[in-house]
């Protein structure tokens, strides 16, 4: 159990240098003195809890979407804070950890769902949650709702409740699973309209993108470190590598690798007409260790192999 630092009036309870761990539906609910319907799945509602924290740390063995409903807390992963206000919704997947912070005053005000991966094991869903990347989304990155788009989220929520409240029986799994699919669905939905309706950030991203592309191999670097990576980009613009490659991919129609590889393939094209360079100096200039991988990658782009480019061109 966590060590209390400090015991505040109204169940507000400040913990410090620990970390809550809520490996079990169960102990999020006990953290927050909420009931427990179902031992893997529970709809929450933060506005009826009995106890919360002024700040804590939290490692989520479970995953968890919150809806906030009014201005009632911080919430950090990593070093940076959740663009997270009134009418945004932010996920979590195990094994992440994240800072809550409360102001004096507030109280917890949010409506959402968490639920054990061993619900979701041996389900389509379990199939398909690798999909959601959403739950890999870390700052600046909450998705931002419209009223209509809140009022879908609320329903889908409602409807799980609602299934909660039911007798548990042989369809119970599957209608709950089936409904957390649907409010996932609906949220990358949403996430979609966000990329397109925050465009003029987004082809910020992108331009800032093509300039680092360009610095990169310019600047010798593959030679030193090998090919960059999508979490390379993504930490240069403040971004996880899982929102900055859709929104790389939901705004150029590629994906952030595929950008990457044609860069490569640029260089290589360059070296080739302008060098005399053999493909295994270029591939070794550019941080391969095997020339053979890069000759595949070539042709398979281009249809063609580097000698034959060379000699065509």
């Amino acid at each position: 159990m966590p060590r209390v630092e400090n015991v505040i009036h109204n169940g507000r309870i400040r913990y410090m240098d620990e970390i809550i761990r809520i490996d079990t539906v169960d102990a999020y609910n006990k953290f927050f003195g909420l009931e427990t319907k179902h031992p893997l799945v529970s709809v929450i509602d933060l506005s009826k809890a009995t106890k919360w924290a002024d700040e804590a740390w939290f490692s989520y063995g479970v995953y968890a979407i919150f809806l906030k409903n009014t201005r009632c807390g911080d919430i950090r992963y990593g070093r940076r804070t959740y663009d997270y206000q009134e009418g945004t919704i932010v996920c979590f997947a195990p094994g992440q950890v994240t800072y809550s912070e409360l102001p004096q005053g507030d109280r917890p005000s949010a409506y959402g769902i968490i639920f054990h991966p061993d619900l979701i094991k041996g389900t389509p869903l379990g199939q398909e949650i690798k999909n959601y990347s959403f739950f890999s989304y870390e700052t600046n990155e909450a998705l931002h709702l419209s009223e209509d788009e809140r009022h879908t989220i609320m329903e889908c929520l409602h409807k799980i409740d609602k299934e909660l409240e039911h007798a548990i029986d042989k369809h119970s799994r599957r209608l709950i699973t089936s409904n957390i699919g649907l409010l996932l669905d609906y949220c990358m939905r949403f996430y979609d309209r966000q990329f397109i309706t925050r465009s003029y950030a987004g082809n910020d991203v992108t331009t800032k993108f093509e300039q680092l592309l360009n610095e990169y191999f310019d600047s010798g670097t593959p030679n030193l470190n090998g090919l960059p990576t999508v979490r390379y980009f993504a930490d240069k613009v403040c971004l996880s590598p899982n929102y900055f490659g859709d929104l790389i991919s939901r705004l150029t129609g590629k994906t952030a690798s595929e950008h990457i590889q044609l860069k490569v393939i640029d260089v290589v094209k360059e070296q080739l007409l302008s060098s005399g360079k053999t493909m295994s100096e270029i591939a070794y200039d550019l941080g391969f260790q095997y020339p053979q991988h890069l000759s595949r990658m070539f042709k398979r782009v281009t249809g063609t192999t580097p000698n034959a480019f060379r000699r065509n061109s």
